[in-house]
């Protein structure tokens, strides 16, 4: 059933505002009122868009608000694919420094803490059904650590890429920085630590801004992983790269770094296409942190 006109009743005492000469609003001039001189009886008020030229190009129905998918998403190879791909991303376990609420960046002196080795092993057992072709992992040690564990038992070695490296913060690194103590990052560099905090696109050392950068990081990531042999692809990381290859694959630019947030051991899947245009089918997935949950997918 199509419905071509939609009625609706506002109190005799309201009016229409007449719409103004310059709107392009195709549904101008087809707003037709009626009115009962009786104050107890309402203003009725009809559209009419039967005559619009606003119409989905192909037929393509409207739903959720949107026109179409045309723009709904980028590609990121910008070449042709082999097949479609699925890759599942996870966030590194608990760390000493993530326990600390220290700044932590490229830095190498953070590990996996106790809880964070347990993080990872329900990771493992989690995915237990999953069967992937290929793990890609930072090789910085807390998500290094985090990768073999998940990755024990397999055939196929791990693949450490550069690319998936969280970001260098520079003199930030090792730094305070949770709120509940003396955040020595904001005393000592009270300016770069609110821009980094509050405005980190623009978030800039000696010239260099670290999330643009992550940003540049991040594509190069997904052209290694998604030019790889196979369609089901394991994936480790750091949260602030980690907010970077969802942002990009979304489309979405550096002023929405902090818009993504991802848990220690959470777990985010993509689909691509073989256009190589993405689709998020979980973000940030932590059931098998408080239960034995078993994902299949």
């Amino acid at each position: 059933m199509t419905c071509k006109v939609l009625t609706t009743a506002f109190p005799s005492c309201w009016a229409p505002p007449k719409a103004p000469s310059y709107c392009s609003c195709p549904w101008r001039n087809r707003i037709q009122c009626s009115a009962s001189s009786s104050s107890d009886v309402p203003l009725t008020v009809r559209f009419d868009f039967s005559s619009s030229t606003e119409k989905p190009e192909n037929n393509v129905p409207i739903t959720g608000g949107a026109y179409d998918f045309k723009k709904a998403t980028i590609s990121l190879t910008k070449t042709l694919l082999s097949s479609p791909k699925k890759v599942t991303i996870v966030r590194h376990g608990l760390s000493s420094w993530n326990e600390e609420s220290r700044v932590q960046g490229s830095s190498d002196l953070s590990i996996l803490t106790e809880t964070g080795v347990n993080q990872a092993e329900r990771c493992r057992k989690a995915l237990a059904n999953i069967s992937f072709d290929q793990c890609f992992s930072s090789p910085i040690s807390r998500a290094k650590s985090t990768a073999e564990i998940l990755w024990h038992g397999k055939e196929e070695p791990l693949v450490f890429l550069d690319s998936l490296k969280e970001g260098h913060l520079f003199y930030l690194e090792g730094m305070r920085n949770g709120y509940l103590e003396a955040e020595d990052a904001r005393q000592i560099y009270p300016k770069e630590y609110t821009t980094w905090r509050e405005d980190p696109s623009n978030f800039c050392i000696n010239g260099v801004y670290p999330v643009r950068m992550l940003w540049e990081t991040a594509n190069e990531a997904w052209k290694e992983i998604l030019f790889t042999p196979g369609d089901h692809f394991l994936v480790v990381t750091h949260k602030s790269l980690l907010r970077a290859l969802i942002c990009t694959a979304l489309g979405l630019g550096p002023e929405r770094f902090r818009a993504i947030d991802v848990n220690n051991g959470g777990i985010s899947v993509f689909n691509f296409n073989k256009r190589g245009e993405a689709m998020l089918q979980s973000l940030n997935m932590t059931a098998h942190m408080y239960s034995d949950y078993v994902y299949l997918y």
